[in-house]
């Protein structure tokens, strides 16, 4: 790998991945959708408290949030189980951008299907839902694999931050455009917020395949691969197992993967369902004095506050790791992260919850860019990036799939959801323990300069 510094259009170009698909996450998993799929699904009083919030589901009658996460949870076990096999291939051919693309379709077609969804319809709803977290988690292990090829080490903690702070800044844009749409329908012809709703569901699709295509276009061609179709997926399985056999003897990587597998149970978490916490358990106090649930523009509010401070947050704790390393940064962002579940623990009004938003915004693009980086640091010289980057996604969607059942299994047999809280907890503590057991080096110490 040269130490020269990435080509500027390259670099851009896989930048522009994370300001593309970054409004699935925001728009759909955090913002819009939770808040319709909620109004859909539960029946409320005037005061906006829920009185029934059970859903029917192929026969069964199961709380709807948990249904969420249950779906989620599958999803996120599908992309476990088959992107180790599928990146062994890409490898093998030399088809990342490939199968970055066809993950990219999958995911921004099934947010244009949103506009489908109904409560009528639950099952196929789920599907969509499930297929459209299977497009962006699996298209992520590809993209990330390109990080090591365009860029030396040295570099991979800031263009990491770039990435993730593009992403938060262009999914703010969007859902700035989609509550003007949603909050305000009359004003475009629209007939009422639900179709203004499916129609904020269809901008992410288009902006999704949209701004993907300077990526497909920007991004380096691979190499070619004159090896024979004959027995691919036998082939892309040695090479998954090749790369397997390699970790295994890097304890320093292995031990970081544990971390990462533990403590991102708890950031995923707290990102997918943040949202539908503060829906069901957050109140406020209205101009008559009365205590009623949060509104849905405050929640959106909250939402966006995440977003604009997890922008500088992405920046600081890429500085913070280039004066005391990799470790430490990922280390503090772990304590304020145990601080902040503490008190939101204890939160009930707004305001309350406003500055639990403002410090997990700051951290989490902190932990996510951070996290990232680190693992592409500790991989060795290899051309198997996409093999090596899959067994980080599948740390982080095993991860997530622990995290998110154990949320809702937790909320759906307690029936509240700062019993959850607790697991969450755990969560961070563990995984900063595992990590403090991390080898240090100079790869994870303060960064180097050549």
């Amino acid at each position: 790998m040269t130490a020269e510094a990435p080509n500027k259009k390259v670099a851009r170009a896989w930048i522009m991945y994370d300001w593309a698909n970054s409004v699935y996450p925001l728009v759909i998993n955090s913002t819009i959708f939770p808040i319709y799929y909620e109004s859909i699904t539960a029946t409320k009083d005037a005061n906006g408290n829920v009185i029934n919030d059970m859903v029917s589901f192929m026969g069964f009658e199961v709380r709807n949030v948990a249904l969420y996460s249950y779906a989620l949870s599958v999803s996120y076990l599908l992309v476990a189980i088959i992107t180790p096999l599928l990146s062994g291939i890409a490898d093998y051919s030399g088809t990342k951008k490939r199968f970055l693309k066809i993950f990219c379709y999958l995911g921004a077609i099934s947010c244009l299907l949103f506009t489908t969804f109904s409560a009528d319809q639950l099952e196929w709803g789920m599907l969509l839902v499930m297929l459209a977290s299977i497009g962006f988690s699996g298209g992520l292990v590809f993209y990330n694999a390109f990080l090591p090829e365009i860029a030396a080490p040295q570099y991979h903690d800031q263009l990491s931050a770039r990435g993730f702070s593009n992403g938060y800044a262009g999914s703010v844009i969007l859902l700035l455009v989609n509550l003007v749409l949603v909050l305000s329908p009359n004003t475009f012809g629209i007939p009422d917020t639900g179709t203004a709703t499916k129609i904020a569901f269809a901008t992410v699709g288009l902006w999704w395949m949209g701004f993907a295509q300077f990526t497909f276009v920007g991004l380096p061609e691979e190499r070619k691969i004159t090896h024979s179709k004959q027995g691919i997926l036998t082939k892309g399985y040695k090479e998954l197992r090749s790369v397997w056999r390699e970790m295994k003897q890097n304890l320093q990587l292995k031990r970081y993967l544990g971390s990462f597998f533990i403590y991102n149970m708890g950031v995923q978490t707290v990102m997918i369902l943040a949202a539908t916490f503060a829906a069901k358990e957050v109140k406020q106090i209205d101009e008559a004095g009365n205590i009623v649930a949060m509104s849905s523009d405050k929640l959106i509010i909250s939402i966006l506050l995440i977003q604009l401070v997890a922008i500088p947050g992405s920046f600081f704790f890429s500085k913070f790791s280039g004066w005391f390393g990799n470790k430490a940064s990922l280390l503090l962002a772990l304590l304020i992260w145990i601080g902040v579940c503490i008190g939101a623990y204890f939160v009930v009004y707004d305001t309350q919850f406003f500055v639990v938003a403002a410090v997990v915004g700051l951290i989490m693009g902190g932990i996510q860019s951070m996290s990232r980086s680190t693992y592409s640091k500790l991989m060795p010289e290899t051309a198997d990036h996409a093999s090596y980057f899959s067994f980080y996604d599948v740390a982080d969607k095993l991860g997530i799939v622990l995290g998110t059942f154990a949320y809702g299994f937790i909320f759906d047999v307690t029936g509240s959801m700062r019993n959850s809280i607790v697991a969450i907890v755990a969560f961070f503590m563990l995984g900063a323990i595992l990590l403090m057991r991390v080898p240090s080096d100079k790869k994870i110490a303060a960064r180097t300069n050549s």
